[in-house]
């Protein structure tokens, strides 16, 4: 095993989110060492640790190799090791800022519901909102589908562009949808027609948070495993929103390098313990 660079002090995030956990060893750089994602099944702290041992593997370091670990997520409380907890959109405020170091609005669409989150020139969160209407279960209700149409999530939008005309579909809280897709397909609507429907109605929600001022950056797991709805999204929008590289572990990036920047501060009198811990 190659011994770790001493000269970069390396922080770990935890991401603990409804759909999956997601983990990395980052430098304070923003350089990834070591990533892993893992389902989120039984237990949150079961998920953690696997998915913290799965990225010190994949950066080939030990858990005594990090200078902090961080946790957020809707199961931060529950991840062990971690010292630190950060809000979701401010860990996906400073995880998009590593890609994109300038002021902008960051779409986080991940498992549950959609967040615009106002970024301002240093990386921090300075506004976040959500939309009014139910959008519980994004994630959960974009796999049923996929699934129910026969067709592997990457290639939804393929499905959907052969489409005329979107299926009506009025509800994608988790608890519903899934009845409401089945019986689109009893009544005889083409598959295209409801993976078209499915990916018009969650980019109308998201664009009912309002106030999504350019530039748009993408991060969650849906960018990651449905980029469709992205697509669908800037249509609508008539702007480009932009997907950063890896964005499903954008909250967990930005959860270790809010910690690591906490530490300096700490260090050096500043104030980065507090937006670590906004």
């Amino acid at each position: 095993m190659p011994m770790p660079d001493r000269s970069h002090r390396l922080g770990a995030g935890i991401d603990a989110g409804t759909e999956c956990v997601k983990a990395v060893v980052v430098e304070p750089s923003g350089r990834i060492r070591g990533r892993a994602v893992v389902p989120t099944t039984g237990y949150f702290e079961t998920a953690a640790q696997a998915a913290l041992a799965a990225a010190l593997e994949d950066a080939q370091l030990d858990l005594g190799d990090l200078a902090v670990v961080a946790a957020t997520g809707f199961g931060a409380e529950c991840v062990p090791n971690a010292v630190v907890t950060v809000a979701e959109t401010a860990a996906h405020a400073r995880g998009a800022f590593a890609h994109r170091r300038s002021p902008m609005t960051v779409i986080d669409i991940g498992g549950r519901d959609p967040k615009a989150i106002t970024v301002d020139a240093r990386g921090r969160r300075v506004d976040a909102r959500t939309t009014r209407r139910c959008a519980m279960g994004i994630g959960t209700f974009l796999a049923f589908t996929a699934r129910h149409l026969d067709v592997h999530p990457s290639r939804l939008q393929e499905l959907a562009a052969t489409a005329e005309s979107p299926a009506v579909i009025s509800s994608y809280c988790s608890v519903f949808a899934g009845t409401e897709v089945l019986e689109r397909l009893r009544n005889g609507a083409r598959r295209e027609e409801i993976a078209l429907g499915c990916i018009h109605s969650i980019a109308e929600r998201i664009i009912e948070i309002g106030a999504l001022e350019p530039p748009l950056v993408a991060t969650g797991g849906v960018p990651e495993y449905f980029p469709g709805v992205v697509r669908e999204l800037s249509r609508l929008l008539g702007s480009e929103v932009e997907v950063i590289p890896e964005p499903i572990v954008a909250g967990a990036v930005g959860a270790a390098l809010l910690a690591l920047e906490a530490g300096e501060g700490e260090r050096k009198g500043g104030d980065g313990a507090a937006q670590a811990s906004s």
